[in-house]
């Protein structure tokens, strides 16, 4: 049983995120929430206020962080080196949305907190946070401009995921899973297409001058 008290505020932020996020259903992402988290785990309410000054987002950011934390634990680098990258991708993000079936309405709640526009920028960089983990669990070594697109398109569709997510009540979340494949297979083909562009066979090929007939075509 974990001691409580021999935690630091930020140890104690993530040890009470999950069950903060459990209240959360049903008393928003507030201090309510973390009342009835501090009363189910013997926790001091004062020093629980404590854990979150940043009020919601800061309840959101450690609910996160342990669910990045949890799925970098499942999913190590080495096991998802075996699978295609395809899978690689849908397997981590599938692990994002088992980990919260259940929690629908505090994940609802969770988003429509992020997304005020006081909350944007530390939204977005959670986002961004947890996508480059994924990537760097899938082996991603980019650090030319694809490091931040893929991170950044990454984001996008799991962000559009969990938007579906939400709102899924059908069978196992069926709708949810075969959108999430559209949306990857989407972006492979988008990919696929990208390196045949830039990769071509033609040692003459110039996307600067390719671009310049597109902008100024011959007559």
């Amino acid at each position: 049983m974990t001691n409580f008290s021999d935690l630091t505020l930020d140890e104690l932020r993530l040890a009470m995120a999950p069950t903060v996020a459990e209240a959360a259903i049903f008393d928003g992402w507030s201090g309510d929430a973390v009342a009835a988290a501090a009363n189910d785990l013997a926790i001091d309410p004062d020093v629980a206020a404590l854990a979150f000054p940043g009020g919601a987002m800061d309840m959101i950011a450690a609910w996160i962080e342990t669910i990045d934390a949890d799925m970098a634990e499942a999913l190590p680098k080495d096991a998802l080196a075996r699978m295609p990258i395809r899978e690689r991708i849908r397997s981590l993000i599938q692990f994002r949305l088992d980990a919260v079936v259940g929690l629908e309405e505090a994940l609802r709640r969770a988003l429509a907190v992020m997304a005020m526009p006081q909350n944007a920028a530390r939204a977005l960089k959670i986002g961004w946070h947890s996508a480059d983990i994924m990537w760097r669990l899938a082996g991603d070594i980019a650090t030319d401009y694809n490091h931040y697109t893929k991170r950044t398109i990454l984001a996008g569709i799991y962000g559009a995921t969990l938007a579906v997510f939400v709102g899924d009540d059908s069978e196992g979340k069926a709708d949810t899973r075969a959108f999430l494949a559209r949306r990857i297979d989407g972006v492979m083909k988008f990919e696929k297409a990208k390196a045949r562009l830039l990769n071509s066979d033609r040692d003459s090929f110039s996307l600067t001058r390719l671009l310049g007939r597109l902008r100024y075509p011959a007559r």
